[in-house]
């Protein structure tokens, strides 16, 4: 199994950022989203985030929501997430689940850290879990093995961030701005400040998302950030596409384009 301390460790000792990519478990189908993940590592992804998906998704945008709205008429439920990180272990890539809490918490937080372990999983990212209610999943996720991912925000203070980062293991996910995820035409200047006040708290890779969409500005973030989460941008490419080989296609052709940006840093 690769761990995420052993991607960031060969993406630094080749002098580049690690490139994260996100997909919704049960998108486009319950296999297709195996099959997309593994297209995706196939061109570059070093690590993959499994979302699972959740029936009031605050944090996503319409492009992560619309996949998310067939995700669940799909009827993916979370032993569906848990075969879909299976699968996507087996390509050779870091394997994460991106998860609400309230998921977590009705399926049993202790049942939950084991099944994600046993499937090959390592670690979670749970972006509205906050460091002070975090306890308990964290011994959890300790137990099983896994790594706990949280979240810093431009607006976060100083205070605030070292609080969420002594709960991070693996690495910390820098929001590159305050609202909804979502590709956009650039991605907001505050991110590399943020980065820059998180490493001061840190020895853990910093990663940047919510924004990045192209190879330009993967470029850019891996410019300052030791790892570039995309997630819209593949939905978006799937969504658009014609069929299934079409959409594989697509996303191996995004991820390539994004693979050369993170290494020309």
């Amino acid at each position: 199994m690769t761990t995420l301390q052993t991607v960031f460790a060969k993406a630094k000792a080749d002098n580049r950022a690690a490139l994260v990519g996100y997909l919704p478990a049960g998108f486009p189908t319950k296999q297709g989203a195996v099959e997309a993940a593994a297209a995706m590592v196939e061109a570059g992804c070093d690590v993959i985030e499994i979302g699972l998906p959740y029936s009031d998704p605050l944090m996503d945008g319409p492009t992560i929501q619309d996949a998310v709205h067939r995700s669940l008429l799909n009827g993916t439920r979370i032993a569906d997430v848990m075969r879909t990180v299976e699968g996507v272990a087996k390509t050779g890539a870091a394997t994460l689940v991106m998860t609400y809490w309230n998921p977590i918490d009705r399926y049993g937080v202790e049942r939950f850290a084991r099944d994600l372990a046993n499937a090959g999983g390592v670690g979670t990212i749970t972006p509205d879990l906050t460091p002070e209610e975090a306890g308990q999943w964290r011994e959890a996720s300790a137990s099983a093995g896994i790594d706990t991912v949280f979240l810093v925000a431009p607006s976060s203070t100083e205070e605030r961030i070292k609080a969420v980062v002594e709960c991070c293991t693996g690495f910390v996910y820098a929001a590159s701005l305050m609202g909804v995820t979502g590709a956009r035409e650039s991605v907001n200047v505050a991110a590399e400040d943020l980065v820059a006040r998180t490493k001061a708290h840190t020895s853990l890779p910093v990663c940047v998302g919510l924004g990045v969409g192209t190879g330009k500005q993967a470029a850019e973030v891996a410019g300052y950030a030791d790892g570039v989460i995309v997630g819209s941008a593949f939905i978006r490419r799937l969504l658009d596409a014609p069929d299934s080989a079409g959409g594989l296609s697509a996303v191996r052709e995004l991820a390539a384009e994004l693979r050369a940006g993170v290494a020309s840093r």
